[in-house]
């Protein structure tokens, strides 16, 4: 995209060179293998789990990722837009016994999403057995009632900022997220991530996010970056697809046009950024 930054870019333009440098200076971070809960393990080796979500473990790193953002088995944790529900079919037998679980939906009133939704409760549905409790709020341009004030540990979104952009309501998107968490509560975030030798398109129409961007977004929400890791990067990636990130796996726009070369190249490249809110 060659659009010049509309004024939430501008606005943030004086903190966007500043805070790429600390995203370059924060250590890739990935979880070693005595870090890691054997209870997140055994969560996500459930065979109860969708098969063609278990298929996406080897590009997702869901093991990985989600030590990385310190998620805990007592731990009040909120997911925004859980999609098909790759993240909370594991979330959800984590924390059943010790934690607490609220899943963000978006807000109703679009078609498309709203069916999402539909689909998402029913697969829930199934397996409710094992889910535990799933307390059900909703983000959207009039809701962001996401959990309640101050009480939650860990808010995980992933791949979905480039929505709330193209929307409109990134920022209150995550100031919702920092009201919802406790001080010194995690902010976990996965994104397409965008080519930093073209300004930002404010709208992210071609569904990628520079990474800079998306700290000098949270850092006006009031989050300090505390780390980034390098788990879900993908070189193959140019970020040139005649659909944007649709192009490549899992949704593959393209049909059976060059299908076997978009599996080649595999899913986009995507960064992982942990913020924490502040202490006071």
């Amino acid at each position: 995209m060659n659009e010049a930054f509309d004024k939430v870019s501008r606005a943030l333009a004086p903190c966007l060179a500043l805070t790429a440098l600390f995203s370059l200076g924060a250590a890739p971070a990935s979880a070693g293998p005595d870090t890691v809960d054997p209870a997140l393990r055994a969560a996500v080796a459930d065979p109860a789990r969708t098969a063609n979500f278990v298929k996406r473990d080897g590009a997702r790193h869901p093991v990985e990722e989600l030590s990385f953002f310190g998620v805990r088995p007592g731990m009040t944790v909120v997911e925004l837009w859980p999609g098909g529900g790759y993240w909370t079919e594991i979330l959800g037998p984590y924390l059943a016994k010790r934690g607490h679980f609220y899943v963000a939906l978006p807000e109703r009133g679009n078609a498309e999403e709203d069916k999402g939704v539909e689909r998402w409760r029913a697969r829930m549905a199934q397996q409710k057995d094992r889910l535990g409790t799933i307390h059900e709020t909703s983000l959207g341009p009039k809701s962001f009632d996401i959990a309640p004030a101050g009480s939650a540990d860990l808010v995980v979104t992933f791949r979905n900022l480039h929505n709330w952009m193209y929307d409109g309501y990134a920022e209150q998107a995550l100031a919702a997220c920092y009201t919802a968490l406790k001080p010194g509560g995690i902010l976990g975030i996965e994104e397409h991530r965008g080519r930093t030798d073209k300004p930002q398109d404010p709208k992210a129409e071609d569904g990628y996010v520079r990474e800079d961007y998306a700290i000098a977004l949270a850092k006006k929400a009031g989050f300090v970056l505390a780390g980034s890791s390098e788990i879900n990067a993908n070189p193959k990636d140019t970020k040139e697809w005649v659909d944007g990130v649709w192009t490549l796996p899992p949704t593959l726009s393209q049909g059976e046009k060059d299908r076997e070369k978009y599996l080649a190249i595999g899913e986009a490249d995507n960064f992982v950024l942990k913020f924490r809110k502040p202490k006071k």
